[in-house]
């Protein structure tokens, strides 16, 4: 099993900005992709991003993209997401999430990539 738990969410004002952490334990080799997903109230989940474990690579949505960042550090089995000029429309539960190499070929964008997730950490921006 692997198990992962975000943290940094808080109230914030438009315009401040978070970095949310994701600390990844249990069998942590199994781990190919690290995803991230947000999902306000009455929404579906959206992709926000991807890193790989291995290289770093990272995928951004276009939506995020200018403002958010992804990044990693396999010493710490942590995956960052930088938040900077959060807006309302930010408002949301992020979730991380992790997959392993044997859905490598289906899209980091769908939900389905990924094997475990986490309960999330929750993002509230206002005006």
């Amino acid at each position: 099993q692997v198990q992962l738990v975000e943290s940094g969410g808080g109230l914030v004002q438009a315009g401040d900005s978070l970095r949310l952490s994701c600390v990844i334990s249990g069998r942590t080799f199994e781990v190919y992709r690290m995803g991230w997903f947000r999902q306000a109230p009455g929404k579906e989940r959206q992709f926000i991003g991807t890193i790989t474990a291995s290289d770093g690579s990272a995928v951004l949505a276009d939506s995020v993209k200018g403002r958010f960042l992804i990044s990693r550090d396999n010493a710490k089995n942590t995956v960052y997401l930088q938040m900077n000029n959060l807006e309302p429309e930010d408002t949301a539960v992020y979730l991380c999430a992790a997959g392993s190499s044997a859905r490598r070929f289906t899209l980091p964008s769908n939900p389905n990539r990924y094997d475990y997730w986490g309960q999330g950490t929750r993002v509230t921006v206002s005006s």
